[in-house]
């Protein structure tokens, strides 16, 4: 297992991290999966056996259920040295406080995750998705007075904009906050839109990326194809539509070439597509989860597995985004003075 230094902090991450979004099983999240303590364990105790040091979970995830299954099993120990990951800030109930920002929100529900984590501190607390109510300078001096207090350690956001993390940042650095250091995005040979301004900011601001549904729900992973587009008790095929998929066309064709280059190198396709994106700039971390043990056993030997300059190429070629502006200026009038991070777009554009 490779471990990546965490952004510009002195932490470091294993190249996977072991998602358990399908711990526990309620409501909607039936759909993904519902491992219990027994199953959960077998998952985690594979995961640490193979180098693994971090689990990331949120406390909305099967309604805190995935947390109390992670503290029934740790029981306040953290073999290993392992991290905790956790996020807030989804609707976790019917009052009109029960989501965002708000000072009132985030203590509470840091309250909540220690307790079902069985545990005094979480590791690295990502604020989940955008809040445009709350005030970021509130958002980030309480994120700030919990990591003194001792009950987080480090920050990070999840699904938000270039814009949005640049004005927490300088928010951060106005006020003197702690920041953000690792940001938490779907990235995948399918989507490749974070690399229109989520990586180019993680190069140049130092904030690591963890990848969630690197294998874009599954559709990567070598189970569907042009004729076999559903499996009976897929996550799909029982009514989750996350991610959106625009052009099934180019997916097709994207896995038609990740079939190939994983029966050259005699290995699944799902190790290639995870391989490909551990080559891509500011990548820290794969999060995977795992319905069952074999899934994961599958995947997480991505972590090993080599890609040849040719097959990455290939690879870049087939899914490739169109330059949007002014990227598409950028790469015709600016390519002889474009740094590390213009270059976490531009530069497969300029070789072509």
């Amino acid at each position: 297992m490779e471990y990546r230094q965490l952004g510009n902090s002195g932490l470091k991450v294993s190249t996977i991290t072991l998602g358990t979004m399908t711990f526990g099983g309620e409501g909607e999240f039936a759909k993904i999966g519902n491992a219990g303590v027994k199953e959960a364990k077998e998952i985690i105790d594979f995961a640490l056996d193979k180098g693994v040091n971090l689990l990331d979970t949120a406390n909305m995830y099967s309604a805190g259920r995935s947390e109390e299954i992670i503290g029934e099993i740790l029981n306040g120990k953290r073999p290993n040295g392992l991290l905790i990951s956790s996020k807030a800030r989804m609707p976790v109930g019917n009052g009109i406080n029960d989501e965002g920002f708000s000072r009132h929100h985030l203590i509470r529900e840091v309250e909540k995750s220690l307790k079902r984590l069985r545990t005094d501190v979480i590791d690295i607390y990502y604020m989940h998705e955008w809040d445009g109510i709350t005030p970021v300078e509130e958002m980030l001096e309480t994120l700030d007075t919990l990591i003194k207090q001792g009950k987080i350690r480090y920050i990070g956001c999840s699904n938000f904009s270039g814009w949005h993390i640049m004005k927490s940042l300088h928010a951060s650095k106005e006020n003197g906050y702690q920041k953000f250091i690792t940001q938490q995005i779907h990235y995948t040979l399918e989507a490749r839109e974070a690399e229109y301004e989520l990586l180019p900011i993680g190069a140049d601001q130092g904030l690591g990326a963890l990848i969630w549904s690197p294998l874009a729900g599954g559709l990567l992973s070598g189970k569907y194809t042009r004729d076999k587009k559903t499996q009976t008790g897929s996550r799909f095929a029982n009514g989750w539509n996350e991610p959106p998929i625009r052009d099934f066309n180019r997916l097709w064709n994207i896995v038609d070439l990740l079939n190939i280059i994983a029966e050259e190198k005699q290995v699944p396709t799902a190790q290639v597509a995870l391989a490909w994106i551990l080559t891509r700039p500011s990548v820290s971390s794969l999060v995977i989860g795992a319905r069952k043990l074999e899934q994961l056993e599958i995947n997480i030997s991505a972590a090993d597995l080599q890609l040849t300059t040719d097959e990455i190429e290939r690879l870049n070629k087939i899914s490739q985004l169109p330059l949007i502006y002014p990227y598409w200026h950028q790469a015709n009038f600016a390519k002889n003075r474009l740094g590390k991070a213009d270059l976490a777009l531009l530069e497969d554009h300029i070789k072509d």
